[in-house]
């Protein structure tokens, strides 16, 4: 990899990693703290390629693209950042960003793409550039909305962000998926807010607006060329469906956008002829899938900031989870997902007086909740073969029409075997012999593979 990259970052080891692993890939680097010196910089003709923060001490890094993109349209910009929201992806690709990388990045992965960019400018290059179109600015009402309970900054998550902000002016019809209490009404509604069609109506129709003849007709003039959710399909009996494959049929192409949401696997109800074929082909433009909670644990604390924080505003006490309560949230398995999170939360703000929620006070709430034996009734009879091609299958679909990145048999692998060992560590109570003879391997490759996998071995591990 050659060539020059231009890189600006305030956070002063950011820029010193990237310096150092970017020569080493064979590249000269400027590196600054200042959007101001990166835009004199290229405005000097200097660089192939840029890399910046989004939140600068003098600005902000997604709205410089559009200047970037007017004095150099050919040179590429990649956005890396730690505010990890659906907004930050949705800007940067209203911006048209060459690419998004959400902080903490993989460095190999950034090392990658930044090659990628530098290739593709220079074969843009070997052909003239002529009265390319600067990027427009990204609407003023988009960067003005605050709040938007979307909170993620797991990669299954930020890979979801992506796909949903690449799609969000797509005519496209959308399918959600995803089990209960995931979200899945909150994305389509989110498709359609901050969508060309957000100034027009957002109609969400069940089985029961198909029940009358004329129930089709009634949607359509209601919608306009708005955007229809046919929500939860799978819940749609024969004449529902019927009657929503003529709404299909009916709508022109000034009409609305069409999406759905189910938690039922449509591709099963199909095979088992439950689903009318013409129904779930033509509904299956892009599949958006909404992980479970439990598939994304790091995502716990901030949204129970952000819940907490929520039920603040409304009028409780600000309360926040000490550090035993939120290794309680964690452990918890959530099978109403982020739904039973907020409302779990919600009541602890109207029935506590600590500013701090105590372990106790958790478990005391989490009592009354499912038991984590409640997560299998989903998936009753499936095999772990089956669960595994499950979350693969939502991998692959999470990036669209792209392939995931390289090296996918070692990243399954490694995701695979930490927790593996770390459960078989905590059924052995630590015992590291006992752990190796239950996995069957060697005592010694098991010590190497908690050093590579980088397991934390915990203070209960250490004294058994």
């Amino acid at each position: 990899m050659d060539g020059t990259v231009l890189v600006a970052d305030d956070d002063r080891t950011i820029r010193t990693v990237l310096t150092q692993a970017l020569t080493r890939a064979g590249c000269k680097v400027h590196a600054t703290s200042s959007l101001t010196t990166l835009l004199r910089w290229v405005e000097e003709g200097r660089g192939d390629l840029v890399i910046t923060d989004v939140m600068m001490p003098d600005g902000n890094g997604i709205e410089m693209i559009p200047k970037i993109s007017q004095e150099r349209p050919d040179l590429p910009v990649i956005v890396i950042s730690a505010q990890n929201t659906i907004m930050t992806a949705i800007q940067a690709n209203e911006v048209d960003a060459h690419d998004y990388l959400p902080k903490p990045f993989d460095l190999p992965e950034l090392l990658k793409r930044a090659g990628a960019a530098m290739k593709n400018r220079r074969l843009m290059s070997s052909t003239e550039v002529v009265n390319r179109p600067a990027s427009a600015p990204p609407r003023g009402d988009v960067l003005s909305m605050d709040g938007l309970p979307l909170v993620g900054r797991t990669p299954v998550m930020q890979e979801l962000y992506r796909l949903i902000a690449r799609v969000i002016n797509s005519a496209m019809p959308v399918l959600i998926t995803g089990e209960s209490g995931t979200g899945k009404s909150l994305i389509a509604r989110t498709l359609h807010d901050l969508s060309d069609r957000r100034g027009q109506p957002f109609i969400s129709a069940t089985s029961e607006d198909f029940r009358s003849p004329d129930g089709a007709q009634t949607l359509l003039s209601r919608v306009r060329g708005g955007t229809l959710l046919f929500d939860e399909l799978g819940s749609y009996d024969d004449e529902a469906q019927l009657r929503a494959a003529r709404v299909l049929d009916m709508v022109q192409d000034d009409g609305p956008r069409i999406m759905a949401t189910a938690q039922s696997n449509l591709a099963k109800a199909l095979a088992e002829g439950k689903l009318r074929e013409d129904l779930y082909y033509r509904l299956g433009g892009v599949t958006l899938n909404v992980p479970a909670l439990r598939e994304r644990i790091d995502d716990l604390e901030p949204l129970a900031q952000h819940f907490l924080g929520q039920a603040a505003e409304d009028g409780a006490i600000q309360r926040k989870l000490s550090p035993d309560a939120l290794e309680l949230v964690r452990a918890y398995s959530w099978p109403g997902n982020v739904r039973q999170l907020q409302n779990t939360l919600r009541r602890l703000t109207l029935t506590g007086v600590e500013a701090v929620i105590s372990r106790t006070e958790m478990e005391t709430a989490l009592k009354s909740q499912p038991s984590a034996a409640a997560i299998g009734a989903n998936f009753s009879g499936e095999t772990l073969s089956e669960a595994v091609a499950r979350h693969l299958r939502r991998y692959f679909d999470l990036h669209g029409q792209d392939l995931p990145p390289p090296g996918l048999h070692a990243r399954i692998l490694r995701e695979i075997e930490t927790p593996l060992i770390e459960i078989a560590l905590d059924a052995t109570g630590g015992n590291q012999a006992r752990c190796a003879d239950l996995l069957g391997i060697n005592r010694n490759t098991l010590r190497k593979k908690i050093t590579e996998l980088e397991i934390e071995v915990s203070r209960r591990r250490k004294l058994t």
